[in-house]
């Protein structure tokens, strides 16, 4: 196992590239739908964003989430053979699923009017299929996150991203009576590039690689083998694999369940399911630039430190203290990353959707869903890093126990959609979701609370910014508002620039009082910098 210094240098250097990369290309994405938004309806982004992005997400998530996490976080990380044999598990798994899964989409729900939008049955096959050969590339997938190959993935989900909307772009313009025929094409070149670029990195690295640490000798060991004289696979992490499992199911439904909601119980129309879509994803990017790639390199570094089971006073001092003061600053990173969001997110939403897609997002409704949810990315920041601690050092009998929390949570976030939807609408649904955040924080803070329980650690209070912090936000909080209201947006372009740079002197003057202020969060950043510098020197 590597060493605590190491692993965390690589998870760091790991999120850094993760989020760079991902800004680079998730760019490209956001200015090409920007583009395809005045080519097609919204009833169209509806049935493709919603309804089949959800049969296809739903079959990933159920076939590999399970086995990514157990595998990453077994004890016998040397036991190759037997994690590769596990994890090729998540074949026929996904082949059930989407069997299943295609036949309600097809049969079972509500279809889209073949006379406007036709061709529904091609697209739902489409995107099962597709889901099924991405699961081909889950060995190579948990080889390069559990030995730090740290650009591998985003690069190659990089290029696919960009594969796909390039693609989409040019069908919509040269083809666009095609229809979801269009997304169907675009949905496949992704997997194309997606498992080719895996499976040629990882051969060319077999064959020319000379290091003899590397577990895989031949291209013949990436797939499934009978080992003489073993179980085919590690029995404590098929048993991981089950418990993750069972609260994969439960948290797939906290994770998509707007969309469950929509595609099941139809409380919106498939045309208010393409605004929705499309504000929920303009609000998302952060979670994705940011938040996600600190979440996932974050739990690599926890599961690989931290023992599971064991509370802070038993752990191993080198470990717990350096796992302790990456929480704190990871915590007080995303909370500073999530309030700048929702500070100048308010009065910046309008603005943003009008430049975006237009009076199709500006008009509406669309403002007010982004507003209410730049409050729902900080409870997004600070569940998914609590929940990635918590999910690495918990035992396997606690992670059971959440999964019966977990259906409570399913329970209040389901009802609390349904009802909140009827009352107030589209809003509803980011509502339920802050409420559904909010109770997984506030278990998150309970059990990392009694994990530290009379240890001299305090990481949690990396959730409260320093005083001058929080004045410098609630100024400019009020500052941009009062511009918004003054000057934007229906007064020309020179207002709206105007507002523009108010609200980027008011955040200036933020992120020089954050680097003043926050002296703990700048040293560990400056100190993990610098042991990534010397991990890289030492390689050259």
């Amino acid at each position: 196992m590597p060493s605590s210094g190491k692993v965390l240098a690589s998870a760091a250097r790991s999120a850094s590239y993760n989020m760079i990369l991902q800004v680079m290309f998730r760019m490209v994405t956001f200015l090409l739908n920007a583009f395809i938004l005045r080519y097609i309806s919204k009833e169209m982004v509806g049935v493709v964003n919603v309804r089949l992005t959800l049969l296809y997400s739903t079959i990933l998530f159920i076939a590999r989430e399970a086995f990514r996490r157990a595998c990453l976080s077994s004890p016998n990380k040397n036991q190759w053979a037997k994690t590769i044999n596990l994890i090729w598990c998540t074949i026929p798994v996904g082949f059930f699923f989407a069997t299943i899964l295609s036949f309600v989409w097809m049969f079972l729900l509500e279809r889209p009017d073949d006379a406007v939008l036709p061709n529904y049955d091609i697209g739902v096959l489409i995107f099962g299929l597709s889901a099924l050969l991405e699961l081909l590339v889950e060995p190579l997938w948990v080889l390069g996150q559990a030995l730090l190959f740290v650009r591998l993935k985003v690069i190659i989900e990089g290029f696919a991203i960009a594969g796909r909307c390039i693609m989409t772009v040019i069908l919509v313009q040269k083809y666009p009576d095609l229809g979801i025929v269009i997304f169907c094409i675009a949905q496949l070149c992704f997997t194309f590039i997606y498992v080719s670029l895996y499976y040629a990195f990882f051969t060319y690295y077999i064959i020319k690689n000379k290091d003899d640490n590397f577990p895989l000798k031949c291209v013949r060991d990436i797939f499934p083998r009978i080992i003489p004289g073993a179980y085919w696979a590690d029995i404590s992490t098929v048993v991981l694999v089950w418990s993750f499992f069972k609260q994969g199911f439960l948290k797939q439904i906290l994770t998509e369940g707007e969309r469950y909601m929509m595609t099941i119980f139809d409380v919106l129309n498939f045309g208010d399911q393409g605004i929705y879509d499309i504000i929920n994803n303009l609000g998302s990017l952060a979670a994705r630039f940011i938040f996600l790639p600190i979440e996932e390199s974050g739990y690599l570094f926890f599961a690989q430190t931290v023992e599971r089971g064991k509370i802070a006073k038993k752990q191993p001092k080198e470990s717990i203290d350096l796992a302790s003061k990456a929480l704190e600053a990871l915590l007080k990173f995303v909370v500073l990353v999530g309030a700048t969001i929702l500070v100048f997110g308010y009065a910046y939403s309008y603005l943003l959707l009008d430049l975006y897609g237009g009076t199709l997002l500006s008009s509406g409704t669309g403002p007010t869903l982004l507003r209410f949810y730049c409050m729902y990315v900080l409870m997004i920041a600070v569940n998914g890093t609590t929940e990635c601690f918590v999910f690495a050092a918990m035992s396997q009998k606690e992670v059971d126990r959440y999964n019966h929390k977990m259906l409570g949570f399913s329970v209040v976030f389901l009802t609390s959609s349904y009802f909140l939807t009827k009352s107030v609408g589209s809003v509803g649904f980011i509502l339920a979701n802050c409420l559904n955040m909010l109770a997984r924080i506030i278990h998150s803070i309970y059990f990392i609370s009694n994990f530290y329980k009379g240890s001299r650690y305090s990481p949690l209070s990396g959730l409260v910014p320093t005083p001058p912090v929080l004045v410098v936000f609630t100024v400019s909080g009020l500052i941009t508002i009062f511009s918004e209201i003054t000057f934007c947006c229906n007064q020309g372009i020179f207002y709206r620039f105007l507002h523009v740079v108010i609200g980027a002197v008011c955040l200036l003057i933020t992120l020089i009082t954050i680097f003043l202020s926050e002296k703990k969060l700048i040293s560990f950043v400056i100190d993990q910098w610098k042991e990534r510098r010397t991990v890289e020197d030492k390689k050259k």
